[in-house]
């Protein structure tokens, strides 16, 4: 069932507003340990984190318009602009769900295709477009996927974790669905177990974001752990 190793999944994730200086250290020690995909933080800690991982193989990622999407385009793309200039290599914004809401796709569609083409303008810089899933129907679950795959994202994921709700089996089943078998689906919020972790992927994910990235993995079996 697994297209590569468990820990390559996971985005190790630390977003909480009093994160400290040192948990972030460890957020990223446990990264290079493990060998997870990225460690995904707020942009204030990006240039940290970026020195602590380098020549790791773990990319950096950080969140845009994080967590409501309510900031006006310009500042999402200033945001992203700025985390990769600093080096992170991975951005996740949340769209603007108010808007999506009131029927203004245009508007949606546009800005995340603004934040896209400034990811696209580095070097393997990848968009993930954080639907907020708890708080749309599913219609307007399909209706964004589709926006944010006409606008060039590479990602669709479900949740921030900050506003209600968590990762579903069903939502990213759906999400999965919309967009297709070429576009990334990221499940995130709530995802605590390594169960819950292979039934996201079984879902179609092909990304986990969690704050229980090494919980998970001491859940997997032996032979999955590796040599960590």
């Amino acid at each position: 069932m697994l297209q590569q190793p468990l820990n390559r999944y996971i985005d190790h994730t630390l977003l909480k507003p009093d994160a400290t200086r040192a948990q972030i250290l460890q957020l990223c020690e446990e990264a290079r340990r493990y060998q997870f995909a990225s460690v995904c933080v707020n942009a204030s800690w990006v240039k940290l984190c970026v020195e602590q991982l380098a020549g790791s193989g773990v990319n950096v990622c950080v969140t845009v318009g994080f967590p409501l999407g309510a900031t006006t385009t310009l500042v999402k793309m200033f945001e992203a602009e700025q985390a990769f200039d600093a080096g992170a290599i991975e951005a996740d914004m949340v769209i603007n769900i108010g808007a999506l809401k009131s029927g203004l796709l245009d508007f949606v569609r546009d800005d995340i295709a603004g934040v896209a083409r400034v990811c696209h303008q580095k070097k393997g810089g990848v968009l993930k477009v954080i639907l907020e899933t708890a708080l749309l129907t599913d219609e307007e679950k399909r209706i964004a996927c589709r926006l944010a795959q006409e606008a060039g994202a590479d990602f669709v994921k479900t949740c921030t974790g900050f506003n209600g709700g968590a990762a579903t089996v069903e939502d990213v089943r759906l999400m999965r669905a919309v967009v297709g078998p070429t576009m990334g689906v990221k499940a995130a919020g709530g995802i605590r177990t390594y169960e819950s972790a292979l039934a996201m992927i079984a879902a179609g994910a092909n990304r986990i974001g969690t704050s229980a990235g090494v919980a998970i993995m001491l859940g997997a079996p032996v032979g999955e752990q590796q040599s960590y």
